[in-house]
């Protein structure tokens, strides 16, 4: 499971760049030295991985507490399930179930702080300007933040959303020195695969929730796997 986290931000690192490519390219970095230039992308991208882990700490609270009420195969079920539906029915979800509605304002206010950062030019502005935009709207962070709460605990759900964000490391960094080599009809090519790969990913989420005894695709439910060995030894 946690490997899909990896390739989903790998492969989704061209709708990052969409998103957030402006913001990369807009980085005060030092291109007269190499060393500096090194520490300055890799202090942006930890704090972007930063933001990320918190919020798939918060996210797996909520995990968490589905785990507890045994109730985690259900959810696992449920997400994969919504992945699918937002990939088929996207106009539908946003219309109806739009996530950056209530929270405009505090977006705002995400902007602005980095409009700041980005005038400060201080020994921290690479990683202020980082963090913030870990919490920036974005729909591929939103499958990932329902990965992590399928993942069932706190922790499990910030490696979750840490592995995504060290999967749009490489194309983030490497995307200002290729954009010219890589075709435009390839791009859309790649873009066009997301959405698939989206949906494989919710498939894993259904079959992980159906119990059906694969190890590590699809274990048993511990309430089964428990009722099992009990039987054993009577």
């Amino acid at each position: 499971m946690f490997l899909t986290a990896f390739l989903l931000g790998l492969l989704g690192s061209l709708h990052c760049i969409g998103m957030c490519g402006a913001i990369a390219f807009m980085l005060p970095v030092d291109h007269s030295n190499a060393f500096k230039k090194v520490l300055q992308i890799g202090s942006y991208h930890f704090g972007r991985l930063f933001a990320y882990s918190l919020i798939g700490l918060v996210f797996g609270v909520l995990g968490k507490g589905f785990y507890l009420f045994g109730l985690q195969q259900h959810l696992s079920i449920a997400i994969g399930i919504l992945m699918i539906a937002i990939v088929l029915f996207p106009s539908t979800f946003t219309a109806h179930f739009s996530i950056a509605k209530p929270i405009y304002k505090a977006v705002s206010n995400v902007k602005s702080a980095m409009g700041a950062a980005f005038k400060k030019k201080t020994a921290d502005t690479f990683l202020t300007i980082g963090f913030l935009n870990g919490f920036l709207p974005c729909g591929l962070v939103y499958i990932a933040v329902f990965g992590a709460i399928a993942s069932g605990g706190l922790m499990q759900g910030s490696l979750y959303m840490f592995l995504f964000g060290l999967g749009t490391v490489p194309l983030m960094t490497t995307a200002i020195y290729f954009s010219t080599i890589i075709k435009q009809n390839t791009r859309e090519k790649l873009r066009k695969a997301i959405p698939v790969f989206v949906i494989i990913i919710g498939l894993l989420f259904i079959i992980r929730g159906l119990g059906l005894g694969i190890p590590f695709l699809s274990p048993k439910p511990v309430v089964e796997l428990v009722s099992s060995n009990m039987d054993c030894h009577s």
